[in-house]
């Protein structure tokens, strides 16, 4: 029954933050707020946000870092694309174990970033301001609503 309650939150509340965050995309002019690596962020934000993995510090600098690696190799290194994203992909997870700020989802930013031939205006919207968004809604609703110990302090 458990795993039934768990399941149900996890979707429903995935459903209102990629909701707002899609809200803010397509029925404002702020900006692009959403990105394909935040719907997969919403499986360890509300699954399982015990999950180091899920964690504000990973959630955040794993996106902001892995989307700077693909910045740099997109407008930076000076190879063909079917060369530079596997590239672009393996920094970005090696520097994310190195650096403990491993976000699963976020290893997907570089091929994103670099297939999409985005600006450096992204790091702003959606990174930044997308993340922090996903970090609001998963601290109110894991620690007030879920009554969840989040975020997980060592």
């Amino acid at each position: 029954m458990n795993n039934i309650k768990q399941s149900f939150f996890a979707g429903f509340f995935s459903i209102i933050t990629i909701g707002i965050l899609t809200l803010l995309t397509y029925k404002t002019e702020f900006g692009v707020f959403l990105i394909a690596s935040f719907g997969s962020s919403m499986v360890l934000l509300y699954g399982y946000p015990e999950s180091p993995f899920a964690q504000p510090k990973n959630i955040f600098f794993g996106h902001l870092l892995t989307a700077i690696v693909g910045l740099s190799f997109l407008y930076l290194v000076p190879l063909p694309l079917y060369l530079i994203i596997p590239v672009a992909v393996g920094f970005g997870v090696g520097l994310m174990i190195l650096l403990n700020v491993t976000h699963p989802p976020a290893g997907g930013n570089p091929i994103i970033v670099i297939m999409g031939s985005v600006s450096i205006d992204y790091i702003l919207n959606p990174i930044i301001t997308g993340s922090i968004i996903i970090l609001i809604f998963g601290i109110i609703i894991n620690r007030f609503i879920l009554k969840k110990k989040y975020p997980k302090f060592k």
